[in-house]
């Protein structure tokens, strides 16, 4: 193991969570994990896929996710989620599900290429099997049945990313006013708003929500659900008088 970096602060962890694998998927999971309080360790062979990573998680290691040492040193069993997001090797995705297992990790996802693939790891023992464009495509507002929620992606039991539209009850209201970002009522993160052609990455609580504007937030289900129900009925009551 090489490269390492400590962000927890004092704030209450939720969950121990292992990533395995930085590319698009792993690193961007990795950092909504992050963003939602989780105490998060990110693994990956390539030194620049974790130096890209290291000052926005918890800790950022280069190591081989597939070598059982390597995942014994660094105390995976002790982890609640492990989450094997390489996609091109599959090899070593399977190899990494199985020590995994072998170690303990009480839940293990593990990312899938194709439908045999999927059986493979269902075989060995994966948890949950995700199809990273099968889902993001297909997880309208996932559980929550609420019209302004455009897309959500579970990324693991009970917690989700959103996109969501921007309505009445938000417009010129800063972030903080609405009780988002972490320590704010809701615990839900404001991971970026995408604001016409400019997307705004991890913005400051200060930032003000505009007409047209699109916040992808990541929290857990109940939290969101009932932060969008309550920004609603106080719209609805407004409109009503």
């Amino acid at each position: 193991p090489g490269i390492s970096k400590n962000r927890l602060g004092g704030k209450p962890v939720k969950k121990q969570i292992a990533v395995i694998g930085l590319g698009h998927f792993g690193s961007s999971l990795a950092k909504a994990l992050f963003n939602m309080g989780h105490d998060v360790l990110a693994i990956d062979k390539d030194e620049k896929n974790v130096q890209n990573i290291i000052s926005d998680i918890t800790h950022a290691v280069q190591a081989d996710g597939t070598d059982e040492t390597v995942l014994t040193e660094l105390g995976l069993k002790n982890f609640d989620v492990a989450v094997v997001g390489m996609g091109d090797s599959i090899q070593d995705n399977v190899l990494a599900t199985v020590l995994l297992k072998k170690l303990g990790v009480p839940y293990v996802i593990a990312r899938a290429e194709n439908d045999l693939h999927q059986t493979i790891l269902d075989k060995i023992g994966a948890d949950k099997v995700i199809f990273v464009e099968r889902e993001m495509g297909s997880r309208v507002a996932q559980g929550l049945n609420l019209k302004n929620v455009i897309d959500s992606i579970s990324v693991i039991p009970g917690y989700s990313v959103v996109k969501l539209e921007v309505f009445g009850q938000l417009v010129d209201k800063q972030l903080s006013e609405l009780e988002l970002g972490r320590g704010g009522k809701w615990d839900i993160a404001v991971l970026l708003i995408q604001r016409e052609r400019e997307v705004i990455f991890n913005p400051p609580l200060g930032d003000v929500v505009a007409s047209g504007d699109m916040l992808v937030l990541a929290g857990n289900d109940d939290s969101i659900d009932k932060w969008v129900k309550q920004m609603k009925d106080a719209k609805d009551e407004k409109e009503a008088k």
